[in-house]
């Protein structure tokens, strides 16, 4: 394994190094719990473990600062399994393997987790140090982030103490992240009927790979048309109609909360009509190939024979799902007035799957500053299959994070960062989703900030941390920290 410790500053790279180690994927959080435990026993650290699965790690002032106002340090413990076709990796029993490219760490094949590992690495730096100055600290680590936000919301009052918070989540160094957005899922599973594979046809594979992905949040202006299931049923919805395709199935993306890169869908189309079908499949490709342009560099589609299947959906059904995943709006649906560059509310159709009882989910994901808009748009992706006779589940959401421009610890962060960058931040809100919004229900006075190192490529294999800009995230957190005002 490639050496991380050697890159600066050492001791936040040391533990990211071990962080890489153990496996986290969103719901199976209890060996880097464990990892965690431990670290706090060895350094005889007060702990404790809530109904919900999150973690609580407390650290007594340096010696001076015990009039502080306590400062909670908040990082999330899972992190998202997203890996290339061709990767091998089981993401509940493998580690992460880095690699050093230029200024950035990323890993091979897969999603790095550098969101959140880098802020748990943060915090363990921080709770392990005899040298940095501090007042008493509470560093919360809580579960099930990327899938649900559930931990978050187990939450009770009274777990913690301290009311200014510090949440080490955000992606963008040089930018602090004083409100966010709300989200809600909307599923929908529609019911299908097969025929007999029809006589004289043949069955091809088409496959879309390459995409980008990322983030359904802080990446969904990037490349309106990145979607890999959008782009597959583009191609299946017009072959309906020119070559009478039949489709057998269909399976694209992964996660709610990650665009998704890659799909592809089996079909049979008749003998005589494979020619014209292989010629569009070639015009499709190259048409596609210019409407994403330099945002989508590395897209590709892929045209094979495969196997017959034994059957295929029923010509009503078929066009029931086709229309519907066509119809369904994907991408920003409108921009902030009032915060220039916010995306202010959005939609992703993150996932296409043929699951048992000839059913196909399709799982989406809205996103908001406002919470009528958020339902506004969940309402609208739930009437587009509605129309589709689907069965409409919607999950519970999660609330948005206001901002609060003058609160206190936006002005101590701000003039840190100032001060020690010569330079103004960006103070801003963010379209992607944080556990703030749900730590206001349970705590509705605590004073919140986010901020954090840069990394690109959230969500997907492309997953990139910016090695300098750890360095200064760092500087910046211990800088806060000193900052910090004595309790009146």
């Amino acid at each position: 394994m490639i050496q991380l410790s050697s890159l600066e500053p050492k001791t936040i790279w040391h533990y990211f190094e071990q962080i890489l180690e153990i496996p986290r994927p969103s719901k199976e959080e209890t060996k880097i719990r464990n990892f965690l435990t431990d670290f706090a026993k060895k350094h005889k650290l007060a702990y404790k473990v809530d109904e919900g699965g999150n973690l609580l790690i407390q650290k007594s002032a340096t010696p001076g600062f015990e009039k502080k106002k306590i400062v909670i340090l908040q990082s999330h413990m899972d992190m998202v399994g997203e890996k290339n076709s061709e990767t091998i990796h089981n993401f509940s029993q493998d580690p992460i393997s880095p690699k050093i490219e230029k200024n950035w760490v990323k890993a091979i094949g897969t999603t790095l987790g550098a969101d959140d590992g880098i802020g748990i690495a943060a915090q363990m730096a921080i709770l392990a140090s005899k040298e940095i100055e501090h007042g008493p600290v509470e560093c919360l680590f809580t579960v099930d982030e990327e899938t649900g936000l559930t931990g978050a919301m187990a939450l009770k009052e009274g777990f913690f103490k301290g009311k200014i918070l510090l949440n080490l989540d955000s992606e963008d160094e040089g930018e602090l992240f004083i409100g966010c957005a709300g989200g809600i899922d909307t599923i929908a599973e529609l019911k299908y009927k097969t025929r007999i594979y029809p006589n004289r046809h043949v069955s091809y594979r088409i496959e879309v790979s390459g995409l980008n992905g990322g983030h359904s949040g802080d990446e969904i202006h990037k490349s309106p048309g990145g979607n890999s299931n959008k782009i597959i049923n583009r191609f299946l919805w017009k072959g309906s109609k020119k070559f009478n395709l039949r489709l057998a199935s269909f399976e694209g993306g992964n996660l709610r909360n990650a665009i998704p890169r890659e799909a592809n869908a089996v079909f049979a189309i008749p003998e005589s009509e494979i020619a014209g079908m292989e010629i569009y499949f070639k015009e499709f490709s190259e048409m596609l190939k210019e409407e994403l342009g330099s945002a989508e560099p590395n897209f590709k589609t892929k045209l094979v024979k495969v196997k017959k299947s034994e059957t295929v959906l029923s010509k009503k059904s078929q066009e029931r799902i086709l229309n519907a995943i066509y119809a369904c709006p994907h991408g920003v649906i409108k921009w902030s007035d009032s915060i220039e560059g916010l995306v202010e509310t959005s939609t992703n159709l993150a996932s296409v799957k043929f699951i048992d009882g000839h059913k196909v989910r399709v799982v989406t994901s809205q996103r908001s500053s406002l919470n009528s808009a958020k339902t506004d748009i969940a309402d609208r992706v739930a009437a587009v299959f509605y129309l589709a006779d689907a069965t409409i589940k919607h999950s519970d959401g999660y609330p948005g994070w206001a901002p609060k421009r003058d609160s206190e610890i936006v002005q101590i962060t701000e003039n840190a960062y100032r001060e020690l960058f010569k330079k103004k931040p960006v103070v801003r809100a963010i379209h992607a989703g944080l556990e703030c919004g749900l730590f206001l229900q349970k705590y509705p006075n605590l004073d919140m900030i986010s901020f954090g190192p840069t990394i690109k490529g959230a969500h997907s294999p492309d997953e990139r941390l910016d090695i300098p800009s750890t360095q200064k995230f760092w500087d910046l957190l211990l800088e806060v920290l000193k900052r910090i005002p004595e309790e009146n």
